[in-house]
């Protein structure tokens, strides 16, 4: 029998797992494993014609990375190009390139979270922190990003910040309760994070630890639940933060079958017959199988529907602004393969579906949302896209 303590051989399965995961999107790096370099192609790339800016355009952004995401999978997923990237998108619908910030993250760095295996005895009783050993480099990190982007804006518009998968709840711990001690704070008052941040935009996110006794089983030993707890749903909404998550519902989760059944290609949330083909090839079932070890992971349960990752009712914040989106899957790969889609969250064909309803929520349209300096959206879309 293993002396390995239950608690270290469940986290380092589940975290073995989601870097092997991770590992399929490595041919987007360098032959040295770093990121190459985001080169922009603005002309083709820009909202504005470069003789006024929009309104967006003054607008400062800044994108959380997901688990055992590497920034470029936001500029240039799969090494597909630019104009496919998350960022290009937000670019084309009149956000400054300048102003939007991934934040800096390479993806071999996801190891730091084995870290946590030495926060004792907080990671065996399952009371860790967001901001402990496993995941405060990503938390420090992120505050700093914000800073900088506050800082490049001119200090005259707050950062909208887009979480996605665990860069949302983590970006949630970043707020935390409130306070604000990036670089010691300015002279003579309390900067709070409301100072700095207009909304938080979640995508494909996790918000709550598993359900019922599955809690023990948390890959995060605690660091969810000490979130949901302290700092729970919309935390900092009455101080001006807006904010919105969104979720897909894309797959059941089923749990895979002892003997192989035929796969019903018309199950609009079975996957596509390509990724099924991937999955049974390699002896996982299909993609309703895969989520169901995703979902189950996550919450406690596999048969529930979700993005093929995130079951949809953990990607819901409570207090927030929840836009649900059928069809759309977690993030720029099939989940656990180099197939990439064009129907994730950042998406060309799918960022309209949800960042409108966010930006309006955020203050940016005219006459709604909670912040002030509100812009006329829907005009200024028009405008920006072109018309079909």
């Amino acid at each position: 029998m293993s002396s390995v303590p239950v608690p270290v051989q469940s986290f380092l399965a589940i975290l073995l797992k989601l870097m092997l995961t991770a590992s399929c999107l490595f041919q987007t790096t360098s032959a040295f494993g770093f990121p190459t370099p985001f080169t922009q192609s603005k002309a083709a790339n820009r909202g504005d014609s470069g003789e006024s800016k929009n309104a967006l355009s003054k607008i400062p952004i800044v994108i959380c990375p997901g688990f055992g995401n590497d920034q470029i999978d936001y500029s240039n997923p799969l090494d597909q190009g630019d104009e496919n990237g998350f960022v290009a998108a937000l670019m084309r619908r009149g956000f400054d390139p300048d102003l939007i910030q991934v934040m800096p993250l390479e993806r071999y760095e996801w190891l730091r979270v084995a870290g946590g295996l030495f926060d004792i005895p907080n990671f065996y009783t399952g009371n860790c922190r967001p901001d402990g050993l496993g995941y405060g480099w990503y938390v420090q990190r992120l505050r700093q990003t914000i800073e900088e982007a506050y800082e490049k804006a001119g200090r005259e518009e707050k950062v909208i910040v887009l979480g996605h998968s665990a860069g949302g709840w983590l970006a949630r711990a970043a707020l935390g309760d409130g306070s604000w001690d990036v670089n010691d704070g300015e002279e003579g008052s309390e900067v709070r994070a409301a100072d700095r941040v207009r909304a938080l935009v979640t995508i494909g996110a996790i918000h709550k630890p598993p359900a019922g006794d599955a809690v023990s089983t948390c890959v995060t030993r605690g660091a969810l639940s000490y979130l949901d707890r302290e700092y729970p749903g919309a935390f900092l909404s009455e101080e001006g933060v807006a904010y919105v998550s969104v979720g897909g519902d894309a797959v059941f989760g089923k749990q895979q079958e002892k003997s192989p059944v035929p796969i019903d290609n018309k199950d609009t949330k079975g996957g596509s017959q390509e990724v099924n083909e991937v999955y049974k090839f390699r002896g996982e079932g299909s993609a309703s199988s895969v989520a169901y070890s995703s979902y189950s992971a996550v919450s406690g349960n596999g048969e529930m529907t979700g993005d093929g990752v995130v079951p949809l009712e953990w990607s819901l914040l409570e207090g927030s602004r929840t836009i649900v989106l059928d069809g759309v899957v977690h993030s720029i790969n099939e989940a656990g393969t180099t197939l990439p889609t064009n129907r994730w969250y950042g998406s060309e064909g799918v960022v309209d579906r949800w960042l409108t309803e966010a930006l309006e929520e955020a203050g940016v349209a005219s006459g709604s949302g909670r912040n002030g300096n509100n812009f006329p959206l829907k005009a200024m879309f028009e405008n920006i896209l072109p018309r079909v």
